[in-house]
């Protein structure tokens, strides 16, 4: 049995939202056209908001800028998910699974279920998805209470089924800039926090670097956004499944090298076949702003996570072993254990991001056998460790992140040389189309 001493879930400090000291702005000059209406608010709100979120985007914040961000994954990076991500490390940004604006706005009675999470998780990006403006002004609103540090439009970047068919609801969303810009203008004018897109670099035949940068000329210049996630592939809309759209399409990190060159007064975040530090390192030193990693960080938590504080934002190692992780994540997981009714979460919800955490270690595979024994009649976090970990030595439970990470420290070495002419915006199209 492997006993754990009494340990505090809290990770660190945060500053209360009323006394963040602003300073640093970096102002973007733009002209936004605002020719249309909808019923969420007036035209003149929309420009006092542009305003608002053109001079806040780049304010310096409390917390140390979005260099690692985990990818929004549905079903997986939820606020389980999440606990475990800010225990092992402090720095990375964190994103909730994609949310429909309807979800949120129908859920209006039971919003602790979708939107409540711990301070702990700060910095944390609330993402949404939607096709109707009038619900998108809602949710967002809804959402306020809440104090995300950023609102994510993902309307652009999944290729799933669930939200890429009926209703123009998806990564179809690309073909229609002008809604997304309008989308974005009001989501922005329904928060005071920064708004983000995240899209594909191109859907179908419409994939060509001219086509994306028209994508993201419009929707910056009909809405306050400043900030743009690229995941380097194109989406295939038919008879192709999700996780083939994540493998399939070519990945061509020319075009987001290529945004960085055509839209300096912009930000974008790099996304798709990264995963590791090294890779993520690689990329900044080529120039990105920001990397956002996926499923390497929820298939190797520890791998991937233990060492982003250290080797990406240069902090001292916080020493911290599996063990203590685990004997935090016990007092969070016996906190929420049935706190939704009916039984849910149960065990097995709650412990189902930790079954990575000894990936390629001793024990692993024991310990995920008596993890799949323990969720039929376990019903607490404590007595669930106790029955599974006697698999894993201390030798693992005890050590700290270390070692060098593994990756391909050349994944960019070439992409200078591959990037696209330059972009020559066609104004009037652009704007009017």
């Amino acid at each position: 049995m492997v006993k754990f001493s009494a340990y505090s879930l809290m990770i660190s400090s945060f500053t209360p939202l009323h006394s963040v000291t602003l300073k640093n702005h970096r102002r973007f000059s733009i002209n936004i056209p605002y020719n249309y209406s909808t019923k969420a608010r007036t035209i003149s709100s929309y420009t006092e908001n542009a305003q608002i979120h053109t001079e806040d985007a780049m304010v310096a914040r409390r917390y140390l800028p979005p260099l690692f961000s985990v990818a929004p994954m549905m079903e997986w990076t939820d606020n389980h998910y999440r606990t475990l991500a800010r225990l092992i490390s402090k720095h990375a940004w964190l994103y909730t699974e994609m949310l429909a604006a309807e979800t949120i706005v129908y859920q209006k009675g039971n919003l602790d279920r979708f939107l409540a999470y711990s301070p702990e998780q700060h910095p944390i990006v609330l993402q949404i998805g939607g096709n109707n403006l009038e619900n998108l002004a809602k949710a967002t609103e809804l959402a306020n209470a809440y104090h995300y540090d950023e609102i994510n439009f993902n309307s652009c970047g999944c290729p799933s089924p669930k939200v890429a068919g009926h209703g123009c609801f998806g990564v179809r969303l690309m073909l229609d800039p002008k809604f997304v810009g309008e989308a974005m203008s009001v989501i922005a004018a329904n928060t005071n926090v920064p708004v983000s897109v995240k899209c594909r670099i191109g859907v179908d035949d419409h994939d060509s670097y001219n086509e994306l940068c028209d994508f993201i000329y419009k929707v910056s210049s009909l809405s306050p956004t400043r900030h743009f996630i690229i995941h380097s592939r194109k989406a295939l809309l038919n008879g192709i499944s999700p996780a083939d759209n994540r493998r399939i399409p070519p990945l061509k990190y020319e075009y987001y090298y290529a945004l960085l060159r055509d839209f300096p007064d912009l930000k974008f975040t790099i996304n798709g076949g990264i995963n590791s530090v090294v890779e993520v390192n690689a990329a900044l030193r080529e120039g990105a702003h920001g990397v956002m990693v996926g499923r390497a960080a929820y298939n190797y938590p520890w791998q991937t996570l233990g060492h982003v504080d250290t080797a990406i934002y240069g902090q001292p190692s916080s020493g911290l072993t599996r063990r203590k992780i685990l004997e935090r994540y016990q007092e969070y997981g016996d906190s929420v254990l049935g706190r939704n009714g009916n039984n849910r979460p149960n065990v097995r919800e709650v412990a189902k991001p930790l079954l990575n955490l000894f990936y390629s270690e001793p024990g692993n595979s024991l310990w995920k056998r008596k993890a799949d024994s323990a969720f039929q009649h376990c019903t607490t976090m404590k007595s669930f460790f106790e029955e599974t970990l006697v698999a894993i030595p201390d030798s693992v439970l005890d050590s700290p992140i270390a070692g060098v990470p593994s990756g391909h420290e050349d994944l960019f070495a070439n992409v200078q040389g591959l990037l696209p002419p330059p972009y020559n915006v066609r104004e009037q199209e652009a704007v009017y189309a």
